[in-house]
């Protein structure tokens, strides 16, 4: 039976739609179904030559380095669009760009999970994706998806990977039973003055001193006593880091013995044979992050860079190289040996074992505790 052009078209729809067609394949197959028609569409040989590059801003260092090396360098080999990157320390300083920015000039960002989804979504930042564009989104929790799609039904980020900030030690100054023992409070012992780190960063700070006194970081009832604890820290502390290489490079060359601390950078300075410990303490502040496209973007490109990025094959290399597990189920993907010792890694998929910042209660904060952080990390 011959196909009309019609019946061509709308199968190519059917296939683009089920996702089985890249959006550059679905383009230059109906641009030749109308040619062969004798159609002329000059909108399709436009959006055809539209899209050779995707902006992506990431936290630099040795997790972009394993985005960069197992993901953007083969999907530019594969599709020809190239990844221009940028680089972030802190995830409201690229927040600001953008709100002051033309649409578009940034698009994709590897971002810190649902409690700053929620800034971008009250900043009018967020697109809206096409999941069927993304079918590898079948293999990504749903326990990381749900929390997304509360705020949002209609995402505009698919969660990429996840890990929690413990607390990291010199194993030739501090032993382990001495840091399970502590837990928390080993960031407030006066013994270790000088010697203590901390992220700069006021979500942490209050998660810690809640945990340090006893009370639950998502409903707190005590801020005069948090207040306390974060200046205690404060004035213990050598310094308080503001990016990983940072916090990699003050664990590395034993100018701090003690600070809390992202799993992964942890893992990779393990990896490199460094003395360094990692305690994930009862209720340690667990994250996700989250690849999300901005409005704006070139959707279709961004979209199929992002299922590119969750291909198993793809993710488990990134999540290998960059020391964080992967938002892959492991009920539905088979995961490496090497992905199920790190930290933070939840085999059973239900992401139970670990606690989130609840989104909406940190954000109704977060106004009134960040002026107070940001007195206090001054010397108030």
């Amino acid at each position: 039976m011959k196909l009309t052009t019609t019946t061509r078209l709308e199968r190519l729809q059917d296939r683009y739609a089920n996702g089985d067609l890249s959006r550059r394949t679905f383009l230059t197959l109906t641009a030749a179904a109308a040619a062969a028609a004798g159609l002329d569409m000059p909108w399709m040989r436009q959006a055809l030559a539209a899209v050779e590059e995707v902006r992506f801003d990431g936290w630099g260092g040795t997790v972009q380095e394993a985005i960069d090396k197992y993901a953007f360098q083969p999907y530019t080999a594969k599709t020809k669009i190239k990844v221009v990157q940028g680089t972030f320390g802190d995830e409201d300083e690229i927040i600001t760009k953008i709100k002051t920015a033309k649409p578009g000039d940034y698009q994709v960002i590897h971002s810190s999970g649902v409690n700053y989804y929620i800034k971008y979504v009250n900043g009018g930042l967020t697109s809206e994706i096409n999941e069927a564009n993304i079918p590898n989104m079948a293999n990504v929790l749903q326990p990381m998806i749900e929390p997304f799609r509360k705020l949002t039904p209609k995402l505009s980020a698919v969660p990429y990977d996840y890990g929690t900030t413990g607390i990291a030690y010199n194993t030739k100054v501090i032993s382990p039973e001495e840091a399970k023992e502590k837990g928390a409070a080993l960031l407030l012992d006066k013994k270790y003055a000088g010697k203590v780190g901390g992220y700069s960063d006021m979500t942490t700070r209050v998660w810690y001193a809640a945990l340090a006194t006893g009370q639950d970081p998502n409903n707190i009832k005590d801020m005069d006593t948090i207040w306390a604890k974060v200046r205690e820290t404060r004035d213990l502390a050598k310094k308080f880091w503001s990016s990983g290489a940072e916090l990699m490079d003050l664990l590395s060359k034993g100018e701090i013995v003690v600070t809390d601390a992202w799993s992964g950078r942890v893992a990779a300075l393990q990896d490199q044979g460094h003395p360094i410990g990692y305690l994930d303490p009862a209720g340690s502040y667990a994250w996700m992050e989250d690849m999300l496209i901005l409005k704006g973007s070139p959707m279709a490109e961004s979209e199929e860079l992002i299922n590119f990025m969750l291909d198993p094959a793809t993710s488990i290399a990134v999540a290998e190289g960059q020391s964080y597990p992967p938002s892959l189920d492991p009920t539905k993907v088979k995961l490496t040996e090497k992905i199920e010792k790190l930290p933070a890694f939840d085999k059973t998929g239900t992401m139970k074992s670990l606690t989130f910042a609840d989104p909406t209660y940190w954000a109704n904060n977060e106004d009134a505790w960040t002026k107070q952080w940001n007195r206090i990390s001054k010397g108030a």
